[in-house]
């Protein structure tokens, strides 16, 4: 029988509440019979893609609205992060290992680089001044264990 979860949050553009979206996602993900690792990942993965919205999309700007979708079907997650900021004018550049538009923040540039070494699969839609939407999924090893 094929079961299904979902939940939705949203949340003030603000760095704080970067730590709120980690512990809401790994407390609905924590459900499943998931690795430490595979949290862990999922966790880094909030963070990331969160900060991206915050600091990028909205510059900041605590009345933009961050929004986090979370589905769970037979041990597939399906995580959306979705901001109506500025958007990305160049995805493949955003994209790009060490590339950051924030050099004076003292960013990584490694944003993207490391949503798509956790997840099975990253998607990025946006549009230059309607804002972004990251689509990340992964297969829980749970999953995997019951396929066999």
């Amino acid at each position: 029988m094929t079961t299904r979860n979902f939940m939705t949050v949203s949340f003030a553009a603000l760095s704080q509440n970067e730590a709120f979206a980690r512990v809401a996602v790994a407390s609905f993900i924590s459900q499943w019979d998931v690795t430490v690792e595979e949290l862990e990942e999922i966790k880094t993965v909030v963070s990331e893609a969160v900060t991206n919205a915050i600091i990028h999309g909205y510059e900041e700007n605590a009345e933009g609205v961050v929004r986090i979708s979370v589905s769970i079907e037979d041990g597939l997650v399906d995580l959306l992060v979705e901001d109506q900021g500025k958007g990305i004018e160049d995805v493949d550049l955003a994209m790009q290992p060490l590339y950051t538009s924030k050099p004076e923040l003292e960013r990584s540039g490694m944003g993207f680089t490391i949503m798509e070494n956790f997840m099975d699969t990253l998607e990025v839609v946006t549009a230059v001044g309607k804002g972004t939407t990251v689509r990340l999924t992964k297969r829980l090893s749970c999953a995997k264990a019951l396929q066999n």
